[in-house]
């Protein structure tokens, strides 16, 4: 899979992968649909942030999760 490549293919897969990887219950609210590049850029290096962690303080998963409404409410 090529994550450089916006799609919505990819979005959901990195969505889903950040919200298992999270732990996150509402997967729906952050259903993203088709994103600009900027937007996709910004979500591609939260992927790879969350991926790279195995632990996160709650005010880091607070963060992240103001961050992936941000890019929903754009969308």
């Amino acid at each position: 899979m090529d994550l450089s490549v916006n799609t919505q293919e990819n979005i959901d897969f990195m969505v889903n992968e950040i919200v298992s990887k999270l732990k996150m219950v509402n997967i729906g609210a952050l259903q993203l649909q088709s994103l600009d590049d900027d937007l996709y850029e910004e979500l591609c290096e939260i992927y790879e942030m969350v991926m790279k962690k195995n632990n996160f303080s709650p005010n880091e998963m607070q963060a992240l999760a103001e961050e992936l409404g941000r890019l929903r409410k754009n969308a």
